[in-house]
């Protein structure tokens, strides 16, 4: 939708931007701020009008005259747009509310080409005591993620949109510098979007490693991809039978951040990604029209190289953090494996295969079984497009959390409140994993009745988990994309769901 999203914190730009953002509570008039701009009454007309509701989002423009900031403007005078946008009712009012706010003014900002603005919400939010730089970030994520595109499959059928640049500005350092840190944060979260949307036939998994080990080397951090014999001698048996049907040969990806000063002799953090770039169901071929969209089978994946974007370039926690990604392509060929087969994975588990589009937790379970093995993990969270049931569940609107560590899910809960990726804890029980266990092997990989058919993904994937190492499971099937215009999310488009929530759990852990 832009060109680029970028903030400038100089009192010139401010001063100087094309378009003046305030703000309007429901059922309220102008307050204090605005009113000091309102030197030739164009904004209390304006918020006369019967559409100036002050409903979230909601948007009514005026013209002023002003040399930069109303009546605390320099001499020279100029006309400029000011958009006065609804924040909702006073009383329930959150920071995260401002994601959706900025896409709004985002998207009229977009229709009438202005390339300034100065978003002064500053002095209205202090009146509900919100957290000024948290409110500013929440308003940079939503304008960064907004202006994210994707066009780069255009051909010459389609002329080229003329984008501009936006650059924003708050008269409120605090507000800035929060602005600053989340259109950081969405452009993490855009590199997840960009790669999600990448079709199945150049996001082959050798291109998924090519773009972990170009992140590598752009931030410092340590990349090794294990393929061909390396996933023979690790035992990465998951990976080997669910991608050997395809030409193109699955790996395993390691991206290792250090904090400056070391790090190494401190336990690591460990993102877990489901990374199927393209999934067919395999010989338990998916039917009809399922197939459409299998291409974002690989968006848990996506979102931990975002978060490890995030974690290298914005966040720069004191502590290491690893990430797995676990990439294949599930196909059809003679080589294919089949229902009946059974995997013996690194930890001594056996799986009896009952069902080959249930892949996604095959090769998770290499990545978990390495972490425990390998990483000595301070924890595990793996994010995963895992479950359908997940869907079915919560809707778009919650991600399925499994945690049964209390420590660990606090923190993470409290990751997703200030990300606004929300989660909802569903629950984990011996029962449902008695549900997982086999007749002629340890476990199936999918029991049949489809009873519980979330907690089933998660049940599999705890036997792949040291009990001593706390773990979280993320199933998000339901909020890694959209099929309409939400916030600042475009239709038919990934989320990028995790790269920020990640971020902030590495930087509070």
């Amino acid at each position: 939708m832009f060109e680029t999203v970028k903030v400038v914190s100089s009192a010139r730009s401010t001063q100087t931007a094309n378009v003046v953002v305030l703000g309007q509570w429901q059922g309220e008039g102008l307050d204090g701020t605005a009113k000091d701009f309102d030197d030739a009454g164009a904004l209390s007309a304006a918020a006369r009008r019967p559409e100036a509701t002050g409903e979230t989002g909601r948007i009514v423009e005026a013209f002023i005259k002003t040399g930069g900031g109303g009546r605390r403007a320099g001499s020279s005078r100029r006309e400029r747009r000011v958009l006065l946008v609804g924040l909702g009712s006073r009383k329930s009012f959150r920071a995260g509310d401002l994601r959706n706010i900025a896409a709004a003014v985002g998207r009229r900002l977009a229709t009438t080409k202005d390339e300034t603005a100065s978003i002064e919400l500053a002095g209205m939010l202090g009146a509900v005591r919100v957290d000024l730089e948290h409110a500013g970030q929440a308003f940079g994520e939503g304008m960064g993620l907004l202006g994210w595109r994707r066009d780069e499959f255009k051909g010459s059928a389609n002329s080229a949109p003329r984008r501009t640049g936006l650059a924003l500005s708050a008269s409120r350092a605090a507000f800035a510098q929060g602005m600053a840190r989340g259109v950081a944060l969405a452009q993490s979260a855009n590199l997840a979007r960009t790669l999600s949307e990448t079709p199945p036939n150049i996001a082959t998994p050798a291109y998924i490693a090519a773009q972990a080990q170009k992140l590598a080397r752009r931030t410092g951090m340590k990349c090794t991809v294990f393929r061909g014999d390396a996933l023979e001698r690790e035992r990465f048996t998951g990976l080997i039978n669910v991608g050997k049907a395809s030409e193109n040969a699955p790996c395993m990806i390691r991206l290792e951040y250090v904090p400056r000063g070391g790090g190494r002799g401190s336990s690591p953090l460990v993102f877990v990604g489901k990374t199927m770039t393209y999934d067919s169901g395999g010989l338990s071929l998916k039917i009809n029209n399922m197939m459409r969209g299998m291409k974002r089978d690989k968006d848990g994946g996506c979102g931990v190289l975002g978060a490890m974007h995030a974690v290298a370039e914005v966040v720069r926690p004191r502590r290491r953090v690893v990430a797995l990604l676990a990439c294949a392509e599930n196909s059809i060929s003679d080589e294919a494996y089949r229902p009946d087969d059974i995997i013996t994975y690194r930890n001594g588990v056996t799986v009896e295969v009952t069902n080959t589009d249930a892949e996604g937790r095959l090769v998770l379970a290499d990545a978990l079984c390495w972490a425990c093995e390998k990483e000595d993990p301070a924890c595990i969270i793996d994010l995963a497009t895992l479950t359908g049931g997940v869907v079915t569940a919560l809707g778009s609107t919650y991600a399925g959390l499994f945690c049964e560590d209390d420590k660990l899910r606090a923190k993470i809960e409290a990751a997703a409140e200030r990300s606004g990726e929300r989660v909802w804890r569903l629950p984990m029980h011996q029962e449902y994993r008695d549900m997982m266990k086999s007749d002629v092997a340890d476990i199936i990989n999918s029991n049949p009745n489809r009873k519980a058919h979330p907690i089933q993904g998660a049940a599999f994937l705890s036997y792949f988990v040291k009990e001593n190492i706390p773990w979280c499971h993320i199933d998000i099937a339901g909020v890694h994309a959209v099929e309409s215009d939400t916030g600042p999310f475009i239709r038919n488009s990934c989320t990028g769901w995790g790269a920020r929530l990640l971020a902030e759990f590495a930087d509070g852990a």
